[in-house]
């Protein structure tokens, strides 16, 4: 791997050592560890999200890994919100205290998520990868390489240079890669075409939504409210967090097919529920009606099998997801950026087992968590109806 990204003749655009599809914390953190190794790295996305993103904490844990990876100072953690701890409802009617101030990396955070993503793709164009904005269409397997087509909107050019509004068009633009990462989230859309599955373990749904900060509000970071809380209901769980505005997300959790009969998708329904609960409703008190909106993710365990193959590896969402029980999504975006990068390094270097020996490591994992969520859910025991029944059989 030489370190520069370079531009080709022919029926080929760019040729890189690495082309990464998705630009999430996944995805900045494989380049991030590429381009410090010497690869030449470039990372393929849409130029902008979907859909905003409703809210995350951020484990303590992960400072080690934003330090590993030379960040923990851009990223600036002190630009978020301090999540002391939490509370949980689970098992019994009282809350039972969960603090992470006297843990070894000290509180977690509540992100201004815009603003920590921005700040890993920063890094990662500041310390040499390449951004393209675009979508793969194509990806075919030459002799010792990947070919790539993608395709990207453009506005139409005015007599004056500027970008007008009088329509738009498709640009494509072809790469050569020796290595793909699929960074695309839980879709996995790079790894479905190179003939991987996600398998689902289950159907967990979140039913979300952001109340926005309260007039003249005028709490400080030190007050107690910068806790979670988690409260368990016969069909499902809430979860409610402060965000560093002043706001708060809160979400309804339960399976797919359960949302309809427990009326979650209608937003009085979801506010009035949430309004009933013997502790959620403590933090609602500053709002008197519900979000204009809700938003309706799937939230549940998955893990993409094979996670890597000849030539690729998966990583972050689009090779396991977890329960967000667990609350260590983007410390697993990290951390499993960082081992794929290491995989794919030690390929090049002449190690052919090292991706094979990546996919075992992700398939390990999420059986892992599986098992630590069975003995989670299997904790709460108050309610015999199918949502908990369906996490008391045995994991798998």
């Amino acid at each position: 791997m030489n370190g520069t990204t370079r531009p080709c003749s022919g029926d080929v655009d760019v040729r890189c050592d690495v082309l990464i599809a998705g630009c999430g914390p996944a995805g900045c953190a494989v380049a991030l560890a590429l381009v410090r190794a010497g690869a030449d790295v470039v990372l393929v996305a849409p130029a902008a999200p979907g859909r905003p993103r409703v809210g995350e904490s951020l484990a303590a844990a992960a400072g080690p890994l934003l330090e590993g990876l030379g960040v923990l100072g851009r990223v600036d953690l002190d630009a978020h919100a301090p999540c002391y701890g939490g509370r949980a409802v689970w098992g019994g009617d009282g809350p039972v205290e969960v603090s992470s101030v006297f843990g070894p990396y000290g509180p977690g955070r509540q992100l201004d998520r815009a603003r920590f993503d921005t700040a890993l793709l920063e890094a990662a164009e500041a310390a040499g990868a390449v951004r393209r904005t675009g979508r793969i269409r194509g990806v075919e397997r030459r002799r010792d390489h990947w070919r790539l087509t993608t395709t990207h909107t453009t506005g139409a050019t005015g007599a004056t240079g500027t970008t007008a509004t009088i329509g738009t068009g498709a640009a494509a633009s072809t790469f050569a890669a020796r290595y793909l990462v699929d960074a695309t989230g839980r879709p996995a859309r790079l790894a479905r075409r190179l003939g991987a599955a996600p398998a689902r373990s289950d159907r967990l749904t979140a039913v979300s939504g952001i109340l926005a900060a309260p007039a003249g509000d005028s709490r400080t970071e030190a007050e107690p409210e910068q806790t979670s809380l988690v409260e368990a209901t016969p069909w499902g769980w809430w979860y409610t967090a402060p965000l560093p505005d002043g706001g708060r997300v809160l979400m309804a959790m339960t399976d797919a097919d359960l949302v309809a009969g427990a009326r979650l998708h209608h937003r009085d329904a979801w506010w009035a529920r949430a309004r009933a609960t013997g502790h959620v409703r403590e933090y609602l008190a500053p709002w008197r009606e519900p979000p204009p909106l809700l938003e309706v993710t799937a939230a549940g365990a998955s893990c993409t099998r094979p996670a890597a193959g000849p030539g690729w590896a998966a990583v972050g969402d689009a090779a396991t997801t977890t329960d967000p029980l667990a609350a260590r999504g983007i410390v697993m975006a990290l951390a499993t950026g960082m081992e794929g990068a290491r995989a794919v390094l030690a390929d090049h270097a002449g190690d052919g087992g090292a991706l094979p020996a990546y996919a075992r490591r992700i398939t390990a994992l999420h059986e892992e968590h599986l098992r630590a969520r069975a003995v989670q859910y299997g904790r709460e025991r108050r309610w015999d109806t199918p949502f908990w029944r369906r996490r008391h059989r045995p994991p798998g």
